[in-house]
């Protein structure tokens, strides 16, 4: 279900400029998203050959600026630290000149997590709701949104960063109402919950996401997580 949604997202629509092997590409790197590798998958998009796939330039930059953006939180948002993280936002204004779609979508989350970086809520905020409503309309108008993770995710995960564990609920709450049960909001909601001390909702997540990861080799964190937390967890019913 995860691995349909991920390539049903870049599917919606013809993409501009983008060849089958490219779309191809984004697609896999879609999937290695999904399971939680955002490294995994900018590194497969950068290692083929894309040609003017813009799509894949979104992809692209969209990964580096989000992975620039964890580690500038990391030391604690300082100016040089979001240096990569501007130059995804520049690159990703280039493409959308302008214009409302996956790109512009892109560089609004890159904003929003470069104020997350700096602890600017109010800003980051802002910025989320434009790319959660952007992404929203491109999505009813039959666009895909934006590639890779989803604005509503990434709301998610930033207000998570945060420590705002209502605020982090939230989103993944309406993340899902947008997206449906993606690993990413599962692993979210059940993060989220298990910090408001929220056992019944925490287990739920949990336990839905294992059983939709099933018996898949990769244990990432948080698959892991989700495992140690549920074997604690009372069984339904009793």
């Amino acid at each position: 279900m995860m691995i349909a949604l991920a390539f049903s997202m870049l599917a919606a629509s013809p993409q501009p400029g983008c060849s089958p092997d490219a779309m191809v590409a984004v697609n896999r790197a879609a999937v290695l998203a999904a399971e939680f590798d955002l490294a995994g998958a900018s590194a497969q998009l950068e290692a083929e050959s894309l040609g003017g796939c813009e799509t894949a330039q979104v992809a692209i930059r969209y990964a580096r600026g989000l992975m620039a953006a964890q580690e500038a939180f990391r030391q604690g948002g300082s100016f040089e630290s979001l240096a990569p993280v501007r130059q995804a936002i520049a690159g990703l204004d280039v493409i959308s000149r302008g214009r409302p779609g996956a790109a512009a979508v892109a560089r609004l989350v890159l904003q929003a997590a470069s104020a997350a970086a700096q602890s600017e809520l109010d800003e980051m905020r802002l910025y989320l709701e434009s790319a959660i409503q952007m992404e929203s309309l491109q999505r009813a108008a039959g666009q895909p949104g934006v590639p890779l993770v989803s604005a509503g995710e990434t709301a998610g995960e930033l207000w998570l960063q945060l420590h705002r564990y209502d605020d982090a609920r939230r989103a993944y709450v309406e993340a899902r109402a947008q997206a449906g049960s993606t690993a990413r909001v599962l692993a979210g909601i059940g993060r989220a919950a298990q910090r408001l001390q929220d056992t019944v909702t925490a287990c739920a997540a949990f336990r839905e996401l294992l059983e939709s990861w099933g018996a898949r080799p990769a244990r990432p964190s948080q698959i892991a997580e989700a495992q140690a937390y549920v074997a604690d967890c009372v069984p339904p019913g009793r």
